[in-house]
Order: C-alpha cells, then sequence, then structure tokens
C-alpha cells in the first residue's frame, strides 16, 4: 500500500513538471525541478527548498536645478529567502516569501516592518487549475506579476509604481488552456483590497481579473513570466494579456499600497500589457489607467492626500549579444488627471542600460542610465528635470 501510495505522487510530481517546466513565478509554489537547497522525507510525503536572492546597488540623482546637491544611494534594495514545498502530497503546496530591508518592508508607507511578502497555501486541482488562499500578488499588470529578479533594469517602471495592484490577503482562482493550438490563462482574485500591512478588513473587497493570450505557443522555460530573450526563442513569441481591478472602498491612497486615509474611496484600474520575443530581441509594453470619482483626501495625520488618477505607458526593448551581454531601453510616459494636476506634473522618462548574465536571472550585472523630464519640457534648463545612473548586483539561487 505504501508503495503504491509512493508510486502514484512520483507520477502525479512527472505530470505537473511538464506543466511548470523551470518556470519563475511568484504566483505559483516552486517545486519542481529546483536545484537549490531542497530536502525530501523518507516516505515522499513532504517536500521543501530554500533560496534566497539579494540585489545590492549604488546610484546617483541630480536635480537640474543649479544647486549641484545631487544624491547618492548606496544600500541593499533587496534581501529575501523563499521557501516552497508541497506537504502530504503535490496537490497541496505552500510558498513563503520574506523581506529582511527597509524599502522592501514598506515601512516609510506604514511605520510597520512588513516582513511577511508571501505567505500562501495552493490547492493543484490538476496540472493547469489551481487555487490558493493567503497573502500572495494580485493577477495585475505583467511587469508586477514578474518576479524582480526578473527584471532587465534594476527597478519597475513609473507606470508600475503609480498604478501597481502589489499583494493582497484573499483567494485566487487559475486555469491555463488551449483554444485550439493557442494557450490562454485566465486568473481572478478576491481580497481584502488593503495590502500586507492591513490588520483587519474593512467594508469593501477588491476584485481582479486577468487574461492571457499566446497565439504562437508558449515561450521557452516560461519566457513571459521574465524579462529579455535569455532562452533565445527560435520562433517569434507573443503574450498578450490585459486585465482590470476594482477596489472598493479602501483605505489607503494606493489600495494595497501607499498611506492610510481618513475617507475611503474606490479605485477602478485597467490594464493591457504584451510581451514578444524572437532569437535574442524583445519587446515589451504596458498601459495602465485608474479611475478615481473624488481622488482627494485626508492622511491620518491631518495632511492632504490624493490617489493617483490618470493612466500611463511604458515600453522596453533590449537585444541580447554573445556571453550573456545585453542592451536594453525604455521609456516610460505616465499622465495625471486634472484632478490631480495641481500636485502632479506629466512625466517622461528615458533609460538605457547594459546588462551581464553570469546565470540568467539568478546572478547578473545591470547598468543604467536615465534622464526624467516634467510637462514634455526636454531641456536642461528645466529645473523639474533630472537625470542620473544605477549599478546593481544581483544574486541569488
Amino acid at each position: 500500500m505504501r508503495a503504491t501510495k509512493i508510486v502514484t505522487l512520483t507520477a502525479l510530481l512527472a505530470t505537473l513538471t511538464c506543466a511548470t517546466k523551470a518556470q519563475e513565478r511568484d504566483d505559483r509554489a516552486t517545486i519542481l525541478n529546483f536545484k537549490g537547497i531542497q530536502f525530501h522525507s523518507k516516505d515522499s510525503l513532504f517536500y521543501t527548498n530554500f533560496r534566497f536572492r539579494m540585489q545590492n546597488r549604488a546610484g546617483f540623482t541630480e536635480k537640474l536645478d543649479g544647486e549641484k546637491n545631487g544624491e547618492w544611494d548606496a544600500r541593499v534594495r533587496r534581501l529575501r529567502m523563499r521557501v516552497d514545498g508541497y506537504i502530504y502530497t503535490p496537490k497541496i503546496s505552500y510558498s513563503l516569501q520574506l523581506a529582511f530591508t527597509r524599502s522592501d518592508q514598506d515601512f516609510d508607507e506604514t511605520g510597520i516592518p512588513n516582513i511577511v511578502r508571501d505567505a500562501v497555501v495552493f490547492y493543484n486541482f490538476t496540472d493547469d487549475f489551481y487555487i490558493s488562499f493567503g497573502q500572495n500578488k494580485l493577477p495585475g499588470n505583467r511587469q508586477r506579476v514578474n518576479s524582480s529578479g526578473q527584471l532587465q533594469f534594476a527597478d519597475r517602471s513609473l507606470v508600475n509604481t503609480r498604478f501597481t495592484l502589489d499583494r493582497d490577503f484573499g483567494m485566487s482562482a487559475n486555469l491555463s488552456k488551449k483554444i485550439g493550438e493557442v494557450p490562454i490563462n485566465a486568473k481572478v482574485a478576491i481580497s481584502t483590497g488593503e495590502g500586507r500591512a492591513a490588520s483587519g478588513t474593512d467594508g469593501g473587497l477588491s476584485y481582479t481579473g486577468r487574461v492571457e493570450f499566446l497565439p504562437f505557443g508558449n515561450f521557452e522555460n516560461g519566457g513571459d513570466y521574465s524579462e529579455g530573450d535569455i532562452e533565445r526563442e527560435e520562433t517569434p513569441k507573443l503574450s498578450i494579456g490585459g486585465g482590470y481591478s476594482f477596489n472598493d472602498r479602501t483605505t489607503r491612497i494606493g489600495g494595497q499600497t501607499g498611506k492610510y486615509v481618513e475617507n475611503p474611496f474606490t479605485l477602478k484600474t485597467s490594464f493591457i500589457d504584451a510581451i514578444f520575443k524572437y532569437q535574442g530581441f524583445a519587446y515589451q509594453a504596458e498601459y495602465m489607467r485608474r479611475d478615481v470619482d473624488n481622488p482627494m483626501n485626508i492622511d491620518l495625520q491631518g495632511n492632504t492626500a490624493y490617489a493617483y488618477k490618470g493612466f500611463g505607458v511604458n515600453q522596453q526593448m533590449s537585444y541580447l549579444m554573445n556571453h550573456g551581454y545585453e542592451v536594453v531601453s525604455r521609456y516610460t510616459f505616465v499622465q495625471p488627471h486634472k484632478d490631480i494636476r495641481a500636485y502632479e506634473k506629466q512625466t517622461e522618462i528615458i533609460e538605457a542600460g547594459i546588462n551581464k548574465y553570469m546565470k540568467a536571472h539568478r546572478l547578473k550585472f545591470n547598468l543604467s542610465g536615465n534622464y526624467t523630464f516634467k510637462d514634455g519640457q526636454f531641456d536642461n534648463a528645466d529645473q523639474k528635470n533630472s537625470w542620473g545612473f544605477l549599478f546593481q548586483v544581483e544574486l541569488g539561487i
């Protein structure tokens, strides 16, 4: 009987392996094809793996205000530990992720050291349908769904900063199917709407959905969930995604992120994105828009606060050369709504950089420069503009 159960679990594990080969995803437990620190119980009813990653950076920003008072940024940006595994059966898996740096804990926004990033349990009905319960990423825009360890630049774009959904506590359902030869991924989630720092749940909830279409088939090794064509796709690959989030009566200016406010408001966020890869070339773009009936509010200290209402577009392009070198560029445009124009300006950012991949995204070096300009004034004499550079080393297992 015991031997039969072990054989059954081994067969299930092999089936799941075919579906999740080498994918690096934050929305599912990594329990297969893992080469790091791992442990199997003798009866095969328990498995866990440990990994960590760190991002060390140094950067400089100079505002063009004539005062020559540039700011340096030298610190450990991220230091994380992640534990994934299953208990009793691979059908019941889990993922735990902890953060150990101040900037990775949202401390400045909430005053709380939010060490726990992910604490979620999955039930895998089949290899293409699973549900989750706990704290995890919402199925939002592509750049947020991608792990920060799979990025081409040291940070996500300003579009993501202004409109992202981030993590939340709740339930989700995830389905992957094919219509003919076209893979389709559908994800829905119901969550508290207050993000990681919430100590309780208010009267409103957040409702999020996302759908992805891959007209030319699946990417090699789950490459639609990472930036840059590390795998050098032999045939063109494209993923088109989009979704919507309705966060009812949230008490934070960003829904799951930002300062707390006195009067709840409702955020409506829509997004569409795409990623294309072929023989080392990669291009991705995303559009995000947020609507708020009345974005103005008061924070808990009595100061004026507001939700960012408006839209943004981000585009990235790259080419992977020989010996793991990659050239990459990015253009970001964010337009605030007239309701908050007194506090926010139209912002555009141009970035370019070179990356060196030693072990794909596990060990890499990022060097980039950027130029930020406001209200369309591409002029060094404009005191609202700035330039800077950033160097980052990422290492992990």
